[in-house]
């Protein structure tokens, strides 16, 4: 149950986490979907999951 709930929490951080950093980055149209695939892979990784991301928008962008 423990790590049910600890999941849990890291999925709603995670999708929080992606939502201000849309929020931040608005301006400059660098945003990063908030989907399935997004939420897990913050979640699993981290936030180096999240500048991973943004490299990656950065350099196909």
């Amino acid at each position: 149950m423990k790590t049910i709930l600890r999941l849990g929490k890291k999925i709603i951080i995670s999708a929080f986490l992606l939502y201000g950093y849309n929020l931040l980055v608005e301006p400059l149209h660098w945003m990063i979907p908030i989907n399935l695939i997004t939420v897990s892979v913050v979640a699993l990784l981290g936030t180096p999951a999240l500048v991973a991301f943004v490299l990656i928008l950065i350099y196909v962008y």
